[in-house]
């Protein structure tokens, strides 16, 4: 029969047992992946997007930024006075696209200055070129603008690579209800070829574009418009390229 001495000997070994256990376990190191795991450091690793604990993804730097020039506030041809970025180069598509106007007044904020594609009877379109730079389009770049539409027209970024070839993406926006401020990422669109001469796309999609030198950027509109009143054009105002420099050779 086990005497009261030895039992209680045997339940303080079995308590000290426990203890060394205890702090062994909250001594080791926590294994690849769990640590800050459930707490606010925790939802991914470091410097992975979305990672509360980590630093956010690095975000493209902006490329140009066009407001658009037209001080006296008078509808005329657009040119490239109507530009009013020094270091960009105007370039015009589509057929009738030496039509297009620019109007709006900078004093006017419910008509800001803009080129309207009101006049062209044809599709027609537009890009910046910068005069020392081209834009690598690639990872987190991005478009931003102003517009506002007639009728049932919408506006598709446009862009000229390196190489010459001319694409549209497969984003189209626009508003009849007033100026809308838009942003969208160029990760995921899909591009057609377009036709510079006749401003219409042409093919199927490009498979897989080379977006890292990029030579001109803009918008067009693939529809012919109706001229002044209500019925089809668009209007673009603040025009925004966000994407990282590539020299000029």
């Amino acid at each position: 029969m086990i005497n009261s001495r030895t039992l209680l000997s045997a339940l303080r070994v079995m308590i000290l047992l426990g203890a060394i256990g205890t702090l062994t376990a909250q001594q080791a190191p926590a294994p690849q992946g769990a640590r800050g795991a459930g707490g606010r450091g925790g939802g991914g690793a470091a410097g992975a997007p979305g990672a509360r604990g980590g630093a956010a993804a690095g975000r493209v730097p902006l490329f140009f930024k066009e407001e658009w020039n037209n001080p006296a506030g008078e509808e005329h041809a657009f040119t490239q006075e109507g530009v009013s970025n020094p270091n960009l180069e105007l370039k015009l598509y589509g057929p009738s696209s030496k039509e297009m106007l620019i109007a709006g007044s900078p004093t006017n904020e419910t008509n800001p200055p803009h080129p309207w594609t009101g006049m062209c009877t044809t599709p027609c379109g537009l890009t910046l070129r910068d005069k020392t730079r081209m834009a690598d389009l690639t990872g987190l770049a991005r478009i931003k603008w102003v517009t506002k539409m007639s009728g049932f027209h919408q506006v598709r970024p446009l862009i000229k690579l390196a190489d010459g070839t001319m694409l549209v993406g497969d984003f189209a926006d626009g508003t009849t209800v007033d100026w809308q401020e838009r942003e969208f990422s160029l990760s995921g669109l899909r591009w057609v070829r377009m036709d510079p001469e006749r401003a219409v796309t042409t093919g199927a999609f490009v498979a897989t574009p080379d977006l890292s030198k990029v030579d001109e950027i803009g918008f067009i509109d693939l529809m012919p418009s109706s001229g002044h009143g209500q019925g089809g054009w668009s209007d673009v105002a603040r025009f925004e390229v966000y994407g990282k420099p590539v020299p000029r050779q």
